[in-house]
């Protein structure tokens, strides 16, 4: 069987969002893993696409403010990695995603980024809806505890529902990029 063009898909991953009062579970891990990821498309020659989340006007996370900025510890390279916005929770709504996806050939969309249980959990399954074979990096998503749950829970309760039905489950040690064949 052939490989399908892998691309990385990663999401939120904002100054607000990892620098702000409440810190994300595994913080330095889930950076690390992230730019591991970067580092592996990269070789592989596969697409990175980096989505904000944007607020109103006056949130703290509005276009252009501080807050809303991608995380400065991510090796995200605007020039060559598409960066673009989107305004709800899906990563597909109203955006250029699915656009570049199919300009691109990809067939297989590696996931990675915040908040677990909101923006991850809904490009999860919408990539699968979609047709693509989409996969988790199960090390490289995050959120902050709740007073529900604690984050670790949250992401593993997640993991576990997400594998199978809607993504292949996979640490950053074991993800592959893979290219478009003759690419």
């Amino acid at each position: 069987m052939s490989a399908s063009q892998s691309a990385l898909l990663i999401i939120d991953m904002q100054a607000g969002h990892v620098g702000g009062p409440e810190r994300p579970h595994a913080l330095t891990d889930l950076l690390a893993n992230i730019n591991i990821l970067i580092g592996k498309a990269r070789a592989a020659g596969a697409p990175v696409y980096a989505v904000r989340h944007t607020g109103p006007a006056d949130s703290p996370i509005a276009a252009g403010s501080p807050l809303w900025q991608l995380s400065a510890a991510l090796d995200i390279d605007p020039t060559r990695d598409r960066v673009f916005d989107k305004h709800r929770i899906s990563c597909f709504n109203s955006t250029p995603l699915a656009q570049w996806l199919q300009q691109d050939g990809v067939s297989r969309l590696i996931i990675a980024g915040m908040k677990t249980q909101y923006c991850v959990d809904t490009a999860c399954r919408e990539a699968a809806d979609r047709g693509y074979n989409a996969v988790l990096a199960s090390d490289a998503h995050s959120c902050v505890d709740t007073p529900q749950l604690a984050a670790s829970a949250i992401i593993a309760h997640h993991n576990a529902t997400l594998s199978g039905p809607f993504v292949t489950l996979q640490s950053t040690a074991d993800i592959a990029m893979h290219q478009k064949p003759g690419a």
